[in-house]
């Protein structure tokens, strides 16, 4: 069963993690195949909760878009090099394909060949010499092993056209002969006395007795095959090994973690019909025809606290959402079928969780509900955010007794592991939790971030303000701001890009606004920042 990701939103804080890590065991407990993943680093508060409940950070996960390794190829599809022409073409054949990549003994690509090529080969090479194997030759003649002391068959190919006489006068045979002949005694007589590499006879002849003991004495292959001279001689030349053919010997391959994307970019601009498909070490894995792009596996993936594109995976677009639990508003995300969609305006993901726990009487574990308490706490700013329920308390004084800690020394020790800033840049300190929003065509970046000593930070305002400056400069944005939350006043001190200030005033009916302006009672980004900055834009 395919791996479906669990993950939140870009910027991971509490919740987001927590919830993932929290819906991944339910999910597995009721027999899916699931796993939480985050899409950046872990800030102090949350590496906190994990380290303090024993739980393993969730992997990485870049992004979610279709590789080559989700879509349909030819696995196993190449030849080694070695490969006789006759076995390589009926694997094209077998295949329906039009060329094979060539791999060594160790399964490295060494080439391509195509079904033009060989027919060149056939064409314009001459017929007189032959690099094989004595097996490849029994397969190509449909052949019976009469005696074998040679696997590696080379040497020139001599066909006894002539009467005995004139081509046993004419023809000087040596060690390095391959002659095929038919129901001729002297012929045979004189080749085996010559000590020739290969004896091939025709229409299923036999080597008379005293003649195969001087061919044992001499130590000479020998192959009898059903076909006549004419087709005998075709099927050796197709005998030659592959590699003996005009090969590319440097094809346009694709590492089996490259981007369909990128794929089909590069079929457009070269247009081949099909392409190696190798790993990082440039083992052959097999090969992708042109005709399979619309074929491919999606990465199967499940949203927690949040359901906006711009805040998700890259790639996005090209996965299956199966499942969204979220608290926030309705947003961009469209998908392909109908999924399960768990919404609520509760203050936490993870009080939506409990509620997925009890539904599925699954029993919520100690770590479990340890996580699921710190995101709570963490997402209502210990209950003191104007996002908190009745249910959010209710949910976290449930957890709270499982796992036998006090909601509130607990939440106070999680939020002094979190709030120093001390070893943090202005640039960290503004991306551990911050989101994108968009309406109409302005673009907003909101950054938050907790306290317990404001001081701490404004001692590098002019800091702040000059890289929200910057990142409306550089990047495509409007508004930048940033609230530093004190979680003991209960409010938050704001600091913005310069050309937002008459926007700032408005919205927060602000007479004379100035950096590291004091909200009372603010400290919700969804309910207390969000809204008024909205309204004004679209009254404006």
């Amino acid at each position: 069963m395919k791996t479906t990701y669990i993950f939140g939103h870009k910027i991971p804080d509490t919740d987001s993690v927590c919830a993932s890590i929290a819906l991944s065991y339910l999910k597995n407990k009721q027999g899916y195949n699931t796993e939480p993943r985050v899409l950046g680093n872990l800030n102090k508060e949350t590496k906190f909760v994990l380290d303090y409940f024993k739980i393993k950070d969730p992997k990485f996960l870049n992004d979610v878009k279709v590789r080559i390794k989700n879509m349909h190829y030819n696995k196993g599809a190449f030849v080694e090099e070695h490969t006789s022409i006759f076995e390589s073409y009926k694997k094209m054949e077998e295949l329906n394909v039009t060329g094979l990549p060539l791999v060594d003994k160790k399964n490295k690509l060494t080439g391509y060949v195509n079904v033009k090529e060989i027919s060149k080969f056939l064409i314009d090479e001459e017929a007189s010499t032959l690099d094989s194997s004595y097996s490849s030759l029994i397969t190509a003649l449909k052949g019976k092993e009469i005696q074998k002391f040679d696997e590696e068959i080379k040497g020139n190919i001599i066909i006894a056209a002539y009467q005995s006489k004139t081509f046993i006068d004419t023809i000087k045979l040596t060690n390095n002969d391959i002659l095929i002949v038919g129901d001729r005694y002297k012929i045979m007589e004189y080749a085996v006395n010559s000590s020739i590499k290969l004896l091939i006879l025709v229409n299923k002849g036999t080597l008379p007795s005293e003649l195969l003991e001087i061919a044992k004495k001499n130590k000479i292959n020998v192959i009898s095959t059903p076909f006549n001279t004419f087709k005998c001689s075709n099927q050796v030349r197709l005998s030659n090994v592959i590699k003996r053919i005009n090969i590319n010997e440097k094809p346009i391959s694709f590492d089996i973690s490259d981007y369909r994307n990128d794929f089909i970019d590069i079929t457009n601009k070269y247009g081949h019909t099909n392409y190696p498909i190798i790993d990082k070490k440039n083992n052959c894995l097999g090969m992708v025809r042109l005709v399979d792009i619309n074929t491919f596996q999606k990465q199967k993936v499940i949203l927690v606290d949040h359901n906006q594109a711009s805040q998700s995976v890259d790639g996005i677009e090209e996965a299956e959402i199966v499942e969204i639990v979220d608290h926030h508003n309705l947003s961009t995300l469209m998908t392909s079928t109908p999924i399960n969609f768990r919404i609520s305006p509760v203050g936490c993901t993870c009080t939506l969780l409990y509620r997925l726990y009890k539904e599925a009487n699954v029993a919520i574990p100690k770590d479990m509900a340890g996580i699921m308490l710190s995101a709570i706490i963490s997402d209502t700013l210990l209950f003191k955010s104007p996002t908190t329920t009745k249910e959010d308390k209710e949910v976290a004084n449930a957890l709270a007794t499982i796992v036998n800690l006090d909601v509130y020394k607990f939440g106070r020790k999680m939020f002094e592991s979190s709030t120093s800033v001390a070893n943090m840049t202005v640039e960290e300190i503004i991306q551990s939790d911050m989101k994108t929003f968009k309406f109409d065509k302005v673009n907003m970046i909101i950054s938050q971030t907790n306290t317990m000593d404001f001081k701490d930070i404004n001692k590098r305002e002019k800091e702040f303000v000059s890289s929200l400056n910057s990142m409306c400069n550089i990047g495509n944005v409007n508004i930048a701001l940033l609230f530093v939350t004190d979680v003991i006043k209960n409010g938050s001190y704001m600091y913005y890009n310069d050309s937002s200030k008459d926007l700032l005033q408005e919205a927060f009916g602000i007479d004379e606004l100035k950096q590291g302006y004091y909200l009372e009672g603010v400290v919700s980004r969804k309910k207390q920042m969000l809204p008024p900055l909205i309204e004004t834009i679209e009254r404006q």
